[in-house]
């Protein structure tokens, strides 16, 4: 969605907002499409004494197989985002300030919405803080239970050390 914001960045006190679902589901993120229910995003564009600020609120669901024990689940997430907006950069200098520069009065939500989105996404999925993940020898998932296996695993470098202490 562009979001024309000559007016707000014109008019003082001015103030635009937009509902809209954002379809991202047919992004792939590690090997899995993750984002199957589109994105509730609410936005407010607001000129406060002459400073143009976004707020952004989007709200999800994330599903994704468990990097521990591979059990599809679904997790609701919600994430805020503040943006100042600026027409243009004063000096070079302030590329390392947090402004969005937008020179056109143009912006394209939609694509930003989509990177502050993807830079808040947790890095490993865990269907629950205490999974204990798969059995190493047998692959059983250890949260339904203990396996029959060995759970003496030693270091095949070490083996030969075993000889000695018998």
């Amino acid at each position: 969605m562009l979001l024309e914001l000559k007016k707000v960045f014109l008019s003082e006190g001015e103030c635009l907002t937009v509902s809209e679902d954002l379809d991202l589901s047919e992004m792939e993120l590690n090997g899995c499409c993750p984002l199957k229910t589109p994105i509730k995003v609410e936005a407010a564009v607001k000129n406060r004494a002459g400073v143009v600020s976004l707020a952004i609120n989007a709200e999800l669901d994330y599903s994704a197989p468990c990097d521990r024990c591979g059990e599809e689940t679904i997790t609701p997430l919600s994430y805020s985002f503040d943006h100042i907006l600026v027409v243009s950069l004063a000096s070079e200098d302030d590329d390392d300030c947090d402004y969005i520069e937008i020179p056109d009065y143009t912006l394209d939500l939609d694509e930003l919405v989509t990177a502050d989105i993807l830079l808040e996404l947790p890095v490993k999925f865990l269907c629950r803080e205490d999974c204990k993940g798969l059995c190493p020898q047998c692959g059983e998932n250890l949260n339904y239970g203990k396996c029959d296996c060995d759970v003496q695993i030693s270091d095949p470098r070490l083996e030969v050390l075993k000889d000695l202490f018998q």
